[in-house]
């Protein structure tokens, strides 16, 4: 517990470790997709991704909570960075959709994280 209150009062260190997330779900999941082009075939054929995606109940399992959970997520993100006036969010939306939600969720955090801490400096 106590571990939890000291990220809770220092919102800096709580700030970079969204950031790093952040670079995690950058890197990780784009090597799976290099991966996913260099084994069927040079380009990254969705229809094919979206195939596999749902080849078994284990894969359909996680794609459905990826598809439900990052969509009220990502609701939540637009409705946030709105309220707060968060800057830089064209690297939300774009990363979203170019990289991935794993990068472009831990992202948002740190750019609001930062946006709190201007707030309360001002």
């Amino acid at each position: 517990m106590n571990s939890l209150n000291i990220l809770k009062d220092n919102k800096q260190t709580l700030s970079y470790i969204y950031l790093f997330l952040s670079i995690l779900g950058a890197i990780l999941p784009m090597m799976a997709n290099f991966d996913f082009a260099s084994e069927y075939g040079n380009t990254f054929d969705i229809k094919n991704f979206v195939s596999l995606a749902n080849a078994n109940p284990a894969a359909q399992s996680i794609s459905r909570d990826l598809l439900i959970g990052a969509s009220a997520v990502f609701i939540w993100i637009i409705n946030e960075s709105k309220k707060l006036n968060v800057k830089n969010m064209w690297i939300v939306y774009l990363g979203t959709f170019l990289i991935a939600f794993a990068f472009s969720a831990p992202f948002f955090l740190f750019l609001r994280q930062r946006r709190i801490i201007e707030l309360e400096n001002k």
